[in-house]
């Protein structure tokens, strides 16, 4: 029987949960917990995504992630897929790990990303020894909004879900959240009838502030608009010569995160070089952007904001 199509929505959020094989460990030390969230970073941060929570169990997760307008699809199975490659390296195995695709619903309200950021928070109280205490648990995001954690890897935007809650102070904000969450530490799924009314939520203000990225600009656009503020002529942007691979790097990252192509898109259509090559480049383009002080970062911000359709 044929899978059901997964729902996608370019505005949407999503409640993502990843299982193991019944009989195989997701993570079998703190080590690969530690491993899965520095790829989620690394995937988060290179295609402008943001999570606003996570539980990493030892035989599943959830993610409260927000693609921002990139494909969900196309992150979690790089996610996963680097991760899966760590493991069977790390533990000398071969084939599957994952139970099948990954689940993910819509998160389609911001009362649902209340009470959903609310049960992921609560999953802990299932470990042995943190029923009670849910926010000590060290892979899960709570300690981090509560402010008695790190947040080591840079990995989650509180911002979000206080906003929601229209508490500015932090240290209020905390207190009143760990209220929220502890009165539904019993919730053995999402409730999207539950008013949030403990916290005077109002539907429909707009509190979160959310911002997606257009992700389907004009490839040929993007590529004019690039060369424009290079002050290079297109032909030098996509010249396969070792002295433009730089313009090509940028080019090609930009390609791949806001015109939404494959790498085999890219490679055939425009650059004319290997999928690894390419991949290559775009982990180069990435680079670039993220030297904050460069022409590149600045011209990929002026994109994210010219919408180039």
């Amino acid at each position: 029987m044929p899978r059901m199509p997964r729902q996608k929505s370019c505005e949407a959020m999503y409640h993502i949960i990843c299982r193991s094989f019944s009989e195989v460990l997701l993570f079998r030390e703190n080590d690969d917990k530690d491993k899965y969230l520095k790829i989620l970073k690394t995937y988060t941060k290179k295609y402008k995504c943001s999570v606003y929570g996570y539980c990493l169990m030892d035989n599943h997760l959830h993610i409260f992630l927000d693609p921002k307008g990139y494909d969900i699809s196309s992150l979690m199975h790089g996610v996963n897929t680097s991760y899966v490659i760590y493991y069977n390296k790390k533990y000398k195995r071969y084939g599957h790990l994952l139970q099948e695709r990954f689940h993910s619903r819509i998160v389609d309200s911001e009362r649902y990303s209340l009470v959903l950021s609310a049960y992921i928070h609560n999953n802990a109280k299932d470990i042995e020894g943190y029923r009670g205490r849910e926010e000590e648990y060290p892979y899960s995001s709570y300690g981090i909004y509560l402010g008695i954690r790190k947040d080591t890897y840079k990995l989650i935007d509180t911002g979000f879900i206080q906003r929601l809650f229209g508490i500015k102070n932090r240290r209020s904000f905390a207190k009143r959240y760990k209220e929220f969450v502890s009165r539904r530490v019993d919730m053995e799924k999402v409730d999207e009838d539950d008013p949030c009314d403990d916290i005077g939520f109002t539907e429909n203000v707009n509190n979160g502030e959310r911002k997606v990225i257009a992700r389907e600009m004009k490839p040929a656009r993007v590529i004019e608009y690039i060369a424009a503020r290079l002050k290079k002529p297109v032909s030098n942007i996509l010249n396969k010569s070792q002295k433009q691979r730089e313009y090509r790097a940028f080019t090609a990252y930009v390609l791949r995160v806001l015109c939404g192509m494959k790498y085999n898109q890219i490679c055939e259509n425009l650059l004319k070089i290997t999928v690894s090559g390419c991949s290559n480049l775009c982990s180069k383009g990435y680079e670039l952007v993220e030297s904050h002080s460069s022409l590149y970062a600045a011209i990929f911000n002026e994109l994210i904001c010219c919408n180039l359709y």
